[in-house]
């Protein structure tokens, strides 16, 4: 029997399959009931889960990061999509195709490696060139530089998002030095590919994503400061203030202290790399909450814990995916989903109404 995907889950869908344990939460609800609040998941993504029932018992059966038997049903509660648990069992790890439960980045994994080494090959600065290939050619390092997620919940939030978002930095970097005089280029894309390298011991990635030992004590820029140091020293001649700058990079790339910065940016470079990385992580991660809503026809997200507000999905192209259609009379050929239907009806009936409190003012 093929495995059923939480992104292939609908409202009112029977629930028969083998997820993984990602949160295991006990609860009490209002009326005084113990139950259980799971998260689970697999590579196509994760989906709340509740148990009303016999939870003293089914507590002791399996733990966070278990491969489980779930039946149930689903269905749309707040927005979500939730699956209401009839049965739970534990599955030995023997019994599924690990494959199936870690997310994978949408890029291809060798093209995102050749893309590395083609930035590295291109790299004018001896220095940082042979520091890059240093580790290019640490093959265990390589393994999980381009294995590792690139945090555990905000932003690319799976296998090889590490490497997709360092290069994504780099293609922004390019975008950006031309635009601004006396920008060290070379020391940026270095900066950009080595910022958040502690995360591959800071992350554990074999199973759910999860922080190590190590990176609860340490962190990935404590690790990733430590790393890039020990490459240097083994770069013939490589100069100390070029060492300081590129380490002020990994140490003030969070920005703030309050975010966890050691270092504030104190240069040029460094305060490039922060705007850049923070527009790129808040990006992916917006797109990613909004993408998880597949069984909402609501114009508006559901709420963001982290930015603590809910994002308006529409931004127009749709209007213009309509214009589009209508010059095409191949687009007329195939039926319109229902879904499609839904949100289309819903955008004009908003258009058609003043936004309330604002009824005289000439907005549309």
């Amino acid at each position: 029997m093929s495995k059923q995907f939480v992104r292939e889950i609908k409202d009112r869908d029977p629930v028969n399959a083998v997820f993984l344990v990602k949160d295991k939460i006990m609860a009490m609800a209002k009326n005084g009931k113990p139950y259980m609040n799971l998260r689970l998941m697999d590579k196509s993504g994760d989906i709340e889960a509740k148990v009303w029932d016999n939870t003293d018992l089914l507590d002791k059966q399996f733990d966070k990061d278990d491969f489980v038997n779930v039946r149930g049903k689903a269905s749309v509660y707040m927005n979500k999509m939730q699956v209401v648990i009839a049965e739970i069992v534990k599955v030995p790890e023997e019994q599924v195709v690990l494959a199936d439960f870690l997310p994978e980045s949408p890029r291809d994994a060798a093209e995102m490696r050749q893309e590395l080494t083609r930035t590295i090959a291109a790299l004018a600065n001896p220095h940082l060139k042979g520091l890059m290939e240093s580790f290019q050619a640490d093959e265990p390092f390589m393994v999980l530089y381009c294995q590792a997620p690139a945090a555990k919940g905000m932003h690319h939030v799976y296998l090889g998002g590490l490497l997709e978002h360092s290069l994504s930095l780099v293609k922004l970097v390019k975008n950006v030095v031309p635009l601004y005089s006396g920008i060290n280029e070379d020391l940026l894309i270095v900066g950009a590919l080595l910022h958040d390298v502690g995360k591959i011991y800071e992350m554990s990635f074999t199973r759910a994503i999860d922080y190590t030992d190590a990176g609860k004590l340490l962190g990935h820029i404590t690790i990733g400061v430590e790393l890039v140091g020990e490459k240097i020293h083994a770069v013939e001649g490589f100069p100390r203030e070029l060492s300081l700058l590129l380490k002020h990079m990994l140490l003030s790339h969070h920005g703030q202290y309050e975010y966890g910065s050691p270092k504030r940016p104190k240069t040029i470079e460094a305060t490039i790399l922060n705007y850049l990385d923070d527009m790129d992580s808040k990006i992916n991660g917006i797109q990613a909450h909004i993408a998880k809503e597949t069984a909402s026809t609501s114009r508006w997200s559901a709420h963001h814990r982290l930015y603590d507000r809910y994002f308006f999905k529409s931004n127009g192209m749709e209007d213009e995916q309509e214009v589009e259609c209508v010059r095409d009379e191949t687009c007329q050929s195939a039926p319109e989903p229902a879904e499609k239907v839904v949100m289309r009806e819903e955008r004009q009936s908003f258009k058609n109404q003043p936004l309330k409190g604002l009824e005289n003012l000439k907005l549309f």
